[in-house]
């Protein structure tokens, strides 16, 4: 924490830092104005008025519910931060703005929360956005899991960009920026009390300098994705299916760290399908595949990017992987969540 926590009167929440009275608005001015503080939240105005340029907007909404709250690489704060910026980048637009909304359970130490809001104030500063509305609930000891936090974002789409999943064709490369399954076997060694040499961290980052820098590179990419909860098994799916093109994988290619494979052996799981925080999918034309990687490469959120794969006619609708022994088996959606709250 390299903030110190201010003066309170209580050292956890209370029911009545929710009612709307001078609790609340000790806990609004004293802890969370600080940290976010803009033009547009400091009128402290039931809604924010934002003055964007005149284009497309693109818009999304997530909601938080990890468990645990701390983990190492970061916590459910920059992760909120992090996620909703990240869906709006996807589009290809320049994320403008944010909203937060939160979720308090009675009794949260004053000092975790604090600790939540200095990382979303960090996350939120590296990713170059501002947050400019939001809302705080408290509620009765077991009605939620600690905290639970919302977030809302609203970017505007450059003119000359059409990205869209059912643009893809065959020929397309699949392009990754990085290792993975880190988040979540970070989130689960964590909640399984797994130890390793050192520790697994997540890569929870905002991947919005990275989209521009690849766009600046290609602005033809096909479609791009971040691929959280069912990992990248399920984007791909969601792509194919989108298309109706066939995608190929090969097993070589799919980069995971040594420790996380650990990991996943241990527990049963198929890295493909453990969300990232951190990593995006990207479907290029084959002309630009090796600029675009190339771009990846040099951002510190693309150093271990690579070509996972082809876009194919074949067996439209399905993704399938090519094993080493030179079998190819299909690679298809999860049925249900095998990692429940990693986000």
């Amino acid at each position: 924490m390299n903030c110190p926590l201010p003066l309170l009167d209580h050292d956890t929440i209370q029911l009545a830092h929710g009612a709307g009275g001078r609790l609340s608005a000790d806990l609004i001015d004293k802890l969370i104005v600080p940290r976010f503080s803009s033009p547009e939240l400091d009128r402290l105005e039931d809604q924010a008025v934002l003055d964007l340029p005149v284009g497309r907007l693109a818009f999304s909404t997530d909601t938080f519910v990890v468990n645990p709250i701390f983990f190492p690489g970061g916590d459910i704060g920059d992760l909120a931060i992090n996620g909703t910026v990240n869906d709006v980048a996807m589009s290809g637009a320049e994320v403008a703005a944010l909203s937060v909304g939160f979720v308090l359970e009675e009794g949260l130490p004053m000092a975790d929360f604090h600790r939540i809001l200095c990382s979303m104030e960090q996350a939120a500063v590296k990713a170059g956005v501002r947050i400019v509305t939001g809302d705080t609930k408290v509620v009765d000891r077991g009605a939620c899991d600690k905290i639970f936090i919302n977030t809302s974002g609203v970017g505007v789409i450059p003119d000359h960009l059409a990205m869209d999943s059912r643009s893809i064709q065959p020929g397309d490369k699949i392009l990754l920026s990085g290792t993975l399954a880190d988040h979540g076997m970070a989130v689960m060694t964590v909640r399984e009390q797994l130890s390793f040499q050192a520790p697994i961290i997540s890569d929870s980052a905002a991947l919005n300098g990275l989209i521009r820098e690849m766009l600046n590179v290609c602005p033809g990419i096909r479609a791009m994705r971040d691929p959280t909860r069912g990992g990248v098994a399920t984007t791909l799916n969601e792509f194919a299916a989108a298309s109706e093109t066939g995608i190929r994988l090969t097993a070589q290619d799919l980069p995971v760290r040594p420790d996380v494979m650990g990991a996943c052996e241990i527990l049963g799981i198929d890295p493909l399908y453990v969300a990232n925080e951190g990593k995006l999918i990207a479907v290029v034309p084959p002309g630009d595949a090796e600029a675009v990687l190339a771009a990846m490469r040099g951002h510190e959120h693309g150093r271990d990017a690579v070509i996972l794969g082809e876009v194919i006619q074949e067996h439209p609708g399905l993704v399938t992987l090519r094993t080493g022994l030179g079998a190819e088996r299909i690679v298809d959606m999860p049925i249900g969540e095998q990692l429940p709250r990693i986000c």
